[in-house]
């Protein structure tokens, strides 16, 4: 859960970069949670509390999937592929599935050997 709350700390923080652990960590809970409140919306017959949510995590989601392509060495202006249906999605998809470059890069660091903050 500490992946999830990590994330939201860094609201809108487009620099940096992002483990795979923690990308894929924030997706898994958004997802989670976004299915959670469907559920308690279609129960009360409402759409209000998903949008607010979605609204709510819009940008940290930008975030780190701009940092998660640092980590890659990929410019932040890829995520833009994604509004290609399905092709700009698989490109994406391996994008953040990939090893993060084990040097320090332009965008910092290595996440993984950095020390903890």
């Amino acid at each position: 859960m500490h992946w999830y709350v990590d994330v939201l700390k860094k609201y809108a923080v487009f620099s940096g970069r992002a483990r795979r652990q923690e990308y894929w960590m924030f997706t898994l809970f958004n997802l989670i949670i976004s299915i959670v409140l469907s559920i308690v919306d279609n129960a009360l017959d409402t759409q209000i509390i998903q949008t607010v949510y979605a609204l709510a995590v819009l940008l940290p989601s930008l975030a780190v999937g701009v940092r998660r392509l640092h980590d890659t060495s990929r410019s932040g202006w890829w995520l833009l592929i994604g509004l290609v249906p399905l092709i700009g999605w698989i490109i994406l998809i391996v994008f953040f599935a990939s090893e993060g470059k084990a040097e320090a890069n332009e965008y910092g660091p290595n996440p993984k050997y950095a020390p903890a903050a």
